[in-house]
């Protein structure tokens, strides 16, 4: 069953988001904040060139925690091979039929109506679209909404304000293909081991993935989702085993804040990817914030049907520092195959001379430790060992 606490709040962000958007008179401009809110000073944004302008909301060109590692390639790699994170599947890049998924992916996506037959319009619009089971193996809506409709759609906004802040050219462009790459690179690893209809990746990349990037290229939407719950990416810091030539540490990760009614400092909090911890953050005047959270997570991957997947769910817990919405560290347990603690600390904590990497250990299910290295915020893998 999924938390009612949690299903709370996504209906209450979405209903808010919806509100925001339809007011009339928005400003264009972030208004002051309230006498009585916290207030935290983030280093101010980068310029924008003449040629491209607009506000920024969720990329401040920071230099140190997870914002530090925000780039492109880092959000393919890391987001692409997110599945791999749940138990049951095999975390070998190189083994992956790349091609046997594509095939099937295309399959799919070329005559939607046809694998939307195969599963049955009722059960393809009570499963993935509209969000009314409570059971895990029939909310299969529940990552489209999180993770395509609201995760995907601020990772467009927050690449597409990285390619401005580069000033690189067609920034909205450059963020869609960014994004349509992880999409599509994970539907191809999530189905390279099946042949056959599957209307995973028809919501995914015909409904939700649109939607987001509608979503979030409103200002209003945007500047809700970044002043008002402090939206922001903590993903995990992926590393490449060359012993083992694995992929560790993987996994997109997004975190929530809402200050909590007649409080300067406590917000709620939730923090999800495959995953999903509520809990409060206690947020200083210095930018420092800290936040405990638990939840649930995916546990292992299971085949209900020909082309319907499902995760179990295993309880989890974890704690976190950020700096001005940006993750420092943080420490979460979890009772899956995967890793049953993992610790992330990220650039910007510790400093060898000018050189500031970001590390993390972990512990997985067979009580086997693992390490790995975040060598620099320009390439999208770190270096581990001690992995599966």
């Amino acid at each position: 069953m999924l938390c009612p606490g949690v299903r709370w709040l996504l209906g209450a962000c979405l209903l808010a988001t919806a509100l925001q958007a339809a007011a009339p008179h928005a400003r264009a401009q972030q208004a002051p904040a309230p006498a009585d809110s916290l207030a935290v000073s983030p280093p101010s944004p980068p310029p924008p060139s003449a040629r491209q302008r607009g506000p920024y909301f969720f990329y401040r060109r920071l230099d140190y925690g997870s914002e530090a590692l925000v780039h492109p390639l880092r959000m393919i790699v890391n987001s692409g091979y997110g599945i791999m994170q749940v138990g049951g599947r095999d975390n070998h890049p190189f083994d992956i039929d790349y091609e046997r998924g594509a095939r099937n992916l295309w399959m799919n996506l070329r005559d939607p109506l046809a694998a939307i037959q195969n599963e049955g319009w009722g059960r393809f619009l009570q499963e993935e679209i509209i969000p009314v089971s409570t059971s895990s193996r029939g909310a299969r809506y529940w990552p489209n909404y999180t993770q395509h409709l609201i995760g995907g759609g601020m990772s467009w906004r927050l690449i597409k304000e990285w390619f401005i802040a580069h000033d690189w050219p067609a920034p909205g462009w450059l963020a869609t293909g960014t994004m349509l790459g992880y999409h599509v690179l994970n539907e191809i690893v999530e189905t390279s081991d099946y042949d056959g209809w599957t209307t995973d990746p028809v919501a995914d990349l015909y409904i939700f993935d649109p939607a987001g990037i509608l979503l979030f290229s409103s200002d209003r939407v945007a500047r809700f989702f970044s002043d008002t719950l402090h939206m922001a990416d903590w993903s995990y810091q992926i590393c490449y085993d060359p012993w083992d030539q694995t992929l560790e540490n993987m996994g997109q990760n997004f975190a929530l804040k809402l200050r909590l009614p007649r409080s300067r400092r406590w917000h709620l909090f939730y923090h999800y990817g495959t995953h999903g911890e509520i809990g409060l953050s206690y947020w200083q005047d210095d930018g420092d914030c800290f936040s405990a959270g638990a939840g649930l997570m995916a546990g292992r991957l299971i085949q209900l049907a020909d082309g319907v997947r499902t995760v179990d769910l295993v309880p989890t817990a974890g704690v976190f520092w950020d700096r001005n919405n940006s993750l420092m560290a943080s420490f979460i347990f979890a009772d899956t195959q995967a890793y049953r603690w993992r610790l992330n600390v990220y650039p910007g904590v510790v400093r060898l001379g000018a050189w500031s990497p970001g590390f993390y250990a972990a512990l997985n299910w067979s009580n086997r430790f693992e390490a790995g290295v975040t060598i620099s915020a320009r390439l999208p893998l770190g270096v581990a060992s001690g992995g599966s």
